[in-house]
C-alpha cells in the first residue's frame, strides 16, 4: 500500500491571496522572513485579509535563511503564549519550513528536535492549529510537502523533518509573489525544483500518481526557468505552478541522494563563512548523481523517459542519459551556476578559488559521506551507496571529474 497526500486546498493564481479571507478562527500567528513580504505589501496583504476573517494577528518576523534549531524554539514559545488557531507562515522555503517545525513543538511542547527528525514518526498534527503556506519563490513547493528543513548549527548539519502530518492544510501559491525574487533566488530555487522533479521520477517510491506530476514539472521547468531568470514574468508565474507540481510530486515519491548530499554539505563549511546553498548545491550534484545512478538499468530507463520528454534526442538510454547531463550542465551555465564546490564563490556565484579549500575539504569529507547515507532521502534513491562511493561521488562533485563507478 502507498500514500498519496496533499493540502486539502490549493489556491493559484494571480489574487490567491484573498482566500484568507474565508479563513475561519479566532488567532492567526503570522511567520516570515527577512522583510521582502514586508517590502512587497504581502504582509499586510496578509495580516488585512486575516483581520477582515475576524482574527486577532500576531507577527513572528526575522526567521533566517537556513532557520536554525534555536529559531524553531522561540517560535514556539510564541505560539503557547498566544494560543494560535491557525498558523501563517509566508515567504520562501525557510519561513515555511521552520514554522512547520514550530507548529509540532506548538502541539506537543515536551518534543525534542531529536523526535521530530524520526522520519514519519510524528504524532497527530492539528489538535491547536491548522497550518497556511504562501510561497513567495519558486522552487522549495514546501507550501504542498510532508518535509522541512532545520539547521543543527553547533553540528554543522541540516535535519530534513518529514512526515505527512506537517503537509499543510491550505497552500496558496500566488504568482505575484515571487515577482520579488532577485535573479540568483530565481536561479538557485528554479534548479531545487527541477532536482525534486527528477529525483522523484526516478525514486524508488515513484508511483502512477507522482509520474505525471513529476514530468509535468521538468516539461515546464526546461521551457520557463531560464526565461524567469532574464526577467521574463510570464514564465516567472508559470515557474511558480510548475515547482508546485514538482512538490506534489516528490512529497509523496520522495527523493534521493542529490537532496541527500546537499543536506550534508550546506551548513558543513559555515564556519569558513558561507554555505553552499541548497539549490546551487542540488544543481551541482545532479549531473553526477545522473551519471552514477544511471548504473541502475531501471534509473537509466526513467532518465531516458525524462530526456524523450525534454525532446533531447539519442538512439539508446545511454546516449540520453549523457545529452540530459549536458543539458543540466547547460542550464546551470545560462542560471550562472557554478559546475563543482571547489568553484563555489560567495552568493553561490563561480569562482576561480571556491571558498572551501581542498584539505578541509578532504578532512571532512568521511563525516560529511557517513551522514548523507544516514539522511532521509537516501532510502528511495535507486542506487544505494557504499561510504566508499558516497565519498568518491562528494569527491566528483567537488573537482568536477566524471562519475565513472
Amino acid at each position: 500500500m502507498a500514500r498519496f497526500t496533499l493540502p486539502r486546498d490549493i489556491y493559484h493564481g494571480k489574487g490567491a491571496l484573498e482566500a484568507l479571507k474565508s479563513f475561519e478562527g479566532k488567532r492567526a500567528i503570522i511567520c516570515t522572513g527577512g522583510g521582502s513580504m514586508k517590502r512587497g505589501g504581502f504582509l499586510q496583504k496578509v495580516e488585512d485579509y486575516l483581520k477582515e476573517a475576524g482574527m486577532e494577528i500576531e507577527l513572528f518576523e526575522g526567521i533566517e535563511p537556513d532557520p536554525s534549531v534555536e529559531t524553531v524554539m522561540k517560535g514556539a514559545e510564541v505560539m503557547q503564549k498566544f494560543q494560535p488557531d491557525w498558523i501563517v507562515a509566508i515567504g520562501g522555503g525557510s519561513p515555511i519550513d521552520a514554522a512547520k517545525a514550530m507548529w509540532i513543538k506548538y502541539e506537543y511542547p515536551d518534543t525534542t528536535f531529536e523526535d521530530m527528525c524520526k522520519v514519519f514518526g510524528l504524532p497527530k498534527l492539528r489538535t491547536k492549529a491548522k497550518f497556511c503556506a504562501i510561497s513567495s519563490t519558486s522552487g522549495t513547493a514546501t507550501e504542498v510537502t510532508a518535509f522541512s528543513i532545520i539547521t543543527d548549527y553547533q553540528k554543522g548539519i541540516k535535519y530534513p523533518i518529514a512526515d505527512f502530518e506537517i503537509t499543510p492544510d491550505v497552500a496558496i501559491v500566488d504568482p505575484e509573489l515571487a515577482h520579488t525574487m532577485p535573479k540568483k533566488l530565481v536561479a538557485h530555487t528554479g534548479m531545487d525544483a527541477m532536482t525534486h522533479a527528477i529525483e522523484a521520477y526516478v525514486s524508488t517510491a515513484n508511483c502512477a500518481y507522482t509520474d505525471p506530476l513529476a514530468i509535468h514539472a521538468i516539461e515546464m521547468i526546461m521551457n520557463t526557468l531560464v526565461k524567469s531568470y532574464n526577467e521574463d514574468m510570464e514564465a516567472r508565474d508559470a515557474m511558480h505552478d510548475a515547482q508546485c507540481l514538482a512538490g506534489m510530486a516528490f512529497s509523496n515519491a520522495l527523493l534521493g541522494i542529490v537532496h541527500s548530499m546537499a543536506h550534508k554539505t550546506g551548513a558543513a563549511f559555515a564556519d569558513l563563512g558561507a554555505h553552499i546553498i541548497h539549490g546551487a548545491a542540488n544543481a551541482m550534484y545532479l549531473p553526477k548523481v545522473i551519471a552514477f545512478n544511471a548504473k541502475d538499468p531501471v534509473a537509466k530507463q526513467r532518465y531516458g523517459v525524462i530526456a524523450d520528454y525534454m525532446h533531447l534526442g539519442g538512439s539508446n538510454d545511454d546516449e540520453k542519459v549523457k545529452l540530459l547531463i549536458d543539458y543540466l550542465r547547460k542550464m546551470n551555465d545560462d542560471l550562472n551556476i557554478p559546475h563543482s564546490i571547489n568553484h563555489y564563490g560567495p552568493d553561490g556565484l563561480p569562482a576561480e578559488q571556491g571558498f572551501v579549500p581542498e584539505d578541509v575539504f578532504l578532512e571532512r569529507l568521511h563525516d560529511i559521506a557517513a551522514n548523507a547515507i544516514l539522511d532521509a532521502c537516501t532510502g528511495s534513491n535507486p542506487r544505494q551507496p557504499s561510504q566508499e562511493e558516497m565519498e568518491k561521488l562528494l569527491k566528483c562533485c567537488y573537482y568536477d571529474t566524471e562519475v565513472d563507478f
